[in-house]
């Protein structure tokens, strides 16, 4: 199972440097867990710079991999996740989902950079 994180999505369908790290499990579907907060955190990026429809449709295609909202226990683990690696509310939730759904995290953010369970890239600016 494998889980991209909301940076990964946006380098995705923005065809950015690293997009080709993130389309092998965007891609395999039926191994995909999407986290809520990845869709807002898509969504809202999206929605600022390209038309809502356009966000709209970015929304779709992740919600073809198995979509986790958040309920009380992933909360709580996302808590605690929180608390042992200084991680965001957002991160933290992210993460917890991964752990829960026994998936890989893919991602280009840093603070994610040594944890078990992830496939880390740097990010590629030029």
């Amino acid at each position: 199972m494998n889980v991209v994180d909301s940076s990964g999505w946006l380098e995705y369908f923005g065809e950015g440097k690293n997009a080709s790290f993130f389309s092998p499990p965007i891609e395999k579907t039926d191994l995909l867990v999407v986290p809520t907060i990845c869709i807002y955190e898509v969504f809202k990026r999206l929605s600022d710079i390209v038309s809502e429809d356009e966000a709209l449709r970015a929304a779709g295609v992740m919600s073809l991999g198995k979509v986790v909202e958040l309920n009380r226990q992933l909360a709580l683990n996302a808590a605690k996740i929180s608390r042992e690696f200084k991680l965001a509310l957002a991160d933290s939730i992210i993460l917890a989902t991964a752990r829960a759904n026994n998936a890989t995290l893919w991602t280009q953010d840093e603070h994610f950079k040594d944890l078990d369970g992830v496939k880390y890239i740097e990010k590629k600016y030029f």
